[in-house]
């Protein structure tokens, strides 16, 4: 039987420094009849169907962005029907050779192929302009097929039943620092909607890139970039549809570093799905998760932002680095505590009521992510993560949860398959790690093992084995009774395991078990025990 060192852990309230979004989606409903299940309403007798992957019933999208219920009503027989295939124009249209400008508000319906033209937006400052993909495969030679370079907006709607693709140059014969540098490439707030479905090819460079906000309303969209993905500066949004991002640099990601309450990223329904080369979810500010599914099948980081704030919706990573970190995009490289205040660059969206600013340590709590008792602490800064619900899933060769300020576990179910290597944990916190609701299972290594703060409001227990679990084993947890209360099986070589949920009773020993099948203790070896309530300094005895 496997040699095991007890630690237990208990709990107690401490609430943990976070910007909470102030983005919300009114869940009402929205001029013009609304496809079902979009989420977002259009218009137009034959503007009907099922979103793929959209999640939101219906809704609009508050002033924090530039999307508006409107960008989807339209009258039909207004529109302005343009044939790529074609030299022939119309009110707000010019052809010059192999270039079709639009060049006023309005609405406008492109259908047909261009094996190497370009679609331009350049109207004026307060115009919105309303392009609709009818089964339109479009490329370029020498840069981006479809350029928004001046509009107050642009709203692309992917038309029922259609597949569309823009595809860009091997290679830019613009290569300037302003120079569109993606496939599909917006300076101005950019929404993609519709029902239809688009590919997005970015062979040099990016696949799709606003220099403004970005929203994804809708649509079922596939991207492959050989840098980036899909990028939104000042902020991004996905509200509904399904949208699949292969890049070989990060995969989604919002990038404003210098404004006030920018460079945030929420997912609110839809399914997003990311396989990269680096971050896979990156946000410089504020990244939360509210609904909708996450699944990130390959990257360095699967998510990464100075704030992290999971409050629903499924989420399943798979990284070589860190699974969700809580760093980087914050101004408060050093030490912070309650009394400085620290904050995200410019002023954040309010804090939730209570939560305690700056990420500082209460008083005798211990920095996660140390070598254990004597290993030093490590600065704690101004970043957090916040589960609040949703169901979490963490494969991480690095930490699988890896705040350097503070992190709180308060409601959903957060899984986290950890590092085999003892230079990482699973759980790998700065400042405080307070678990006040939700079951958090943590598996991984022994070297650098951390657990929950003894002032977590709710209690658990923690393991650790001298001889690793072999993946694929299964781990049970049983009361005195001989109850089952928890079942685990790791995808890894496990020596440490930390579950708490609210079926841990302070003060009860619980029995773990490795081996046999589910739905009996029968071949299964007994692995140790652990009391509920008995937890000290947050950290398992250092082998």
């Amino acid at each position: 039987m496997s040699s095991l060192r007890r630690t237990v852990l208990t709990s107690t309230s401490v609430k943990t420094s976070v910007a909470a979004l102030a983005l919300a989606v009114a869940l009402s409903g929205c001029a013009g009849p609304a496809p079902a299940g979009t989420g977002l309403s259009a218009s137009g007798t034959e503007n009907s169907g099922t979103a793929p992957g959209a999640s939101v019933a219906a809704g609009e999208i508050t002033e924090d962005t530039h999307f508006d219920a409107d960008d989807l009503t339209w009258d039909t027989d207004q529109e302005i029907r343009v044939d790529l295939g074609s030299d022939s124009t119309a009110d707000g249209v010019s052809v010059n050779g192999e270039t079709v400008t639009i060049t006023a508000a309005g609405t406008y319906r492109l259908s047909g192929s261009h094996a190497d033209g370009q679609v331009v937006v350049a109207a004026g400052e307060e115009d919105v302009v309303r392009v609709i993909l009818d089964g339109v495969n479009l490329a370029s030679s020498s840069g981006s097929p479809f350029v928004a370079a001046s509009a107050n907006e642009v709203i692309l709607y992917l038309e029922e039943g259609t597949s569309n693709t823009l595809s860009d140059a091997g290679a830019y014969a613009d290569t300037a620092d302003d120079a569109p540098n993606a496939a599909l490439y917006s300076t101005v707030d950019l929404t993609i909607a519709g029902t239809g479905a688009l590919n997005v090819t970015g062979n040099a460079f990016d696949g799709i890139v606003s220099k403004d906000g970005l929203v994804l309303a809708a649509g079922d969209v596939t991207v492959n970039a050989v840098d980036e993905g899909i990028k939104g500066k000042d902020y991004l949004v996905l509200a509904g549809g399904r949208y699949n991002v292969t890049a070989g640099d990060d995969g989604v990601k919002s990038t404003n570093d210098e404004d006030e309450n920018r460079g945030w990223l929420s997912v609110y329904g839809g399914e997003l799905t990311v396989s990269s080369g680096d971050d896979a979810v990156k946000a410089e500010t504020l990244l939360t998760v509210h609904g909708g599914t996450v699944k990130v099948s390959e990257s360095v980081e699967g998510m990464e932002a100075a704030h992290i704030m999971i409050n629903g919706g499924t989420i399943d990573i798979t990284a070589s680095d860190d699974g969700i970190n809580a760093a980087g995009g914050s101004t408060t490289d050093t030490a912070s505590t309650a009394e400085d205040g620290g904050r995200f660059a410019g002023e954040p969206p309010a804090m939730p009521e209570g939560a305690m600013p700056g990420g500082g340590m209460p008083e005798g709590a211990m920095p996660g992510g140390g070598m254990g008792p004597g290993g030093g602490e490590m600065a704690v800064g101004d970043y957090s993560i916040v589960v609040t619900g949703g169901n979490v899933t963490v494969n991480a060769d690095g930490d699988g949860l890896d705040s350097n300020g503070n992190a709180t576990v308060s409601g959903g179910t957060v899984t986290v398959h950890g590092p085999t290597n003892n230079g990482n944990g699973a759980l790998d916190v700065n400042g405080t790690l307070a678990v006040d609701g939700g079951t958090l299972i943590a598996a991984g290594s022994a070297g650098m093992a951390q657990g929950p703060a003894a002032t977590s409001a709710q209690s658990g227990v923690q393991l650790t084995w001298d001889t690793e679990v072999s993946p694929g084993t299964l781990i049970r947890l049983a009361d005195a009774k001989g109850t089952v209360i928890a079942s685990f099986t790791p995808l890894k070589e496990t020596a440490s395991l930390v579950y708490s949920s609210p079926g841990i009773a302070v003060g009860e020993t619980y029995t773990a078990y490795t081996g046999g099948t589910e739905g009996s203790l029968d071949g299964a070896e007994e692995a140790g025990s652990a009391v509920g309530g008995e937890y000290s300094q947050g950290f398992p005895t250092r082998r």
